[in-house]
Order: structure tokens, then sequence, then C-alpha cells
């Protein structure tokens, strides 16, 4: 057992993934690695095993469906080595919501919004009763920005933010690090099966995987709540924050605004 503990990373078996799982055996973790396809989980844990000498194990679970999803709750709850949640499975869709694939919504809805909700809330449980552990929820920039891409995908990662900023003021106290990542466009398969063609993006749009993962960790080692690998000045989005809370004293009040009133 590393001194460090268990890491459960989803989505684990390529990109954010499979990077994340890169990362933290090298900083020492024993790992689980939950994806769908089981023969790349099985090729990574011997390799990790081999060149770090921690301890890895797989789930093959396809988190789109509540049985298997339950398994990893399951897992989640019953592991007491386990003291970091990567919550990073996710799938994209392209083209407007009037022309969208409706099942294929709902399976996004499932995995980015659902599954996430629910393996945080598990692990905020057993974390916060032994008062040590940290959750980690990829987001992206287009929570922040949503007109960059398309609705289904934008409000499922403006929901992963909320929840990450109030999941935090919840679990203030109690010994449990929280926090959100929000990518840009990263290098990853999750583009191609989206049915995005990357070569039409800008190159300086486009992020490599391991620079990402490394910035991400680095905003994790520093205590960030929101972490933004490509933002060059963390005073923007500290104003970002300012101007957010000066609205708060407004947000609700017992009359409408003057502009609203005849």
């Amino acid at each position: 057992m590393s001194k460090l503990g268990k890491a459960l990373i989803t989505g684990a078996s390529a990109g954010i993934g499979a990077t994340y799982a890169e990362r933290l055996a090298r900083r020492g973790h024993d790992l689980l690695l939950v994806a769908r396809d089981n023969q790349r989980l099985e090729a990574m844990a011997v390799r990790l095993n081999q060149e770090y000498g921690v301890q890895v194990e797989v789930l093959k679970a396809d988190l789109a469906n509540k049985n298997e999803l339950r398994a990893v709750e399951d897992r989640l709850r019953s592991d007491l080595e386990i003291g970091l949640l990567v919550n990073n499975a996710g799938i994209a869709s392209n083209g407007t919501l009037a022309e969208a694939d409706l099942d294929l919504a709902e399976k996004l809805i499932q995995l980015n919004v659902v599954a996430l909700t629910r393996l945080a809330s598990v692990a905020a449980a057993q974390f916060s009763a032994r008062g040590r552990g940290a959750i980690i929820n990829l987001a992206s920039v287009v929570a922040l920005a949503p007109e960059m891409f398309n609705a289904v995908y934008s409000a499922s990662k403006a929901y992963v933010l909320s929840l990450t900023q109030t999941l935090n003021g919840e679990l203030a106290g109690k010994g449990v690090q929280v926090q959100a990542v929000l990518p840009g466009v990263t290098r990853t398969e999750i583009w191609g099966r989206s049915g995005l063609d990357e070569s039409k993006l800008p190159p300086e749009m486009i992020m490599e995987v391991d620079e990402m993962v490394d910035a991400a960790l680095a905003g994790f080692d520093q205590g960030e709540l929101i972490t933004i690998p490509s933002l060059p000045e963390a005073a923007d989005w500290q104003a970002f924050v300012a101007a957010r809370g000066a609205l708060g004293p407004n947000l609700s009040r017992n009359q409408a605004a003057p502009r609203y009133k005849r």
C-alpha cells in the first residue's frame, strides 16, 4: 500500500485520464483505473507497475450503465485506501441542439453529469468521514464561454464547475481538497469521436495532454479550487470572481428592478 494512498481515475484508458494515471503513479500513488477498454487498462497497469513500482488495479466499467456505475460507487465506499478521486470520464458531441441525436445527448448527460455527481457524492461522504482526501473534477473552459461549443456539452461542463464550487463550500474544514480543472482544447481522442475536425482549429488553441495535466496538477499542489491551464494571468480569473461577487447583494431582493416596472 502506497503511503500516498490510492487514486481512483475514471476514463483512464486514454487521453487525460491515462496521463493522470502516469503522473500519479510517478508521484507514488497506487491506482484503481476505471474505463470500458479493459485491454488498454490491463496493458497500462502492467507498464505503470513495472516503471514506478506502485500497485495498479483495473475495473472495467461503462459509467453510462447504471449497474456498472453502482459497482464503481460500491468500490469507492468499501476501499479505505482510496483517498483521491479523479472524475475524468466524459464524452463530447458536435452540432446544434435542434439537430442533436437525443439518445447521444442523454448518454452525455448520464456520463458527464450523473456519473460524475454520484461518484463525487460518495467520495465526499467517505473522505469527509475520514478527515482527508481529494476530489478532482474535469470540467472545461466552455463552462465560462458556452458559445464556443455546443449546448449540451457546454451545459454539462458548466454543471461540473458549479457542482465543484458548491461542494468546496460544503466540505470546508473537513480535510477534503476539491479542484475543478477547466482545460481548453486538448489533443485527445474525444474530439475525433465527437465529429469535430481538429485540423480546422488554430494550432495555438490546442494544448498537448501532457502539458495540460502537468499544469492541472501544479494547480492542485498550489491548492487552487479552479485551475485554467491556459490562462496566462490568474488576476483575470480573480477579477471574474470579484465581478460575480459584486452581483451577490442584488440577486435576490423583495422588489423587481426599476427597469422592469411600468
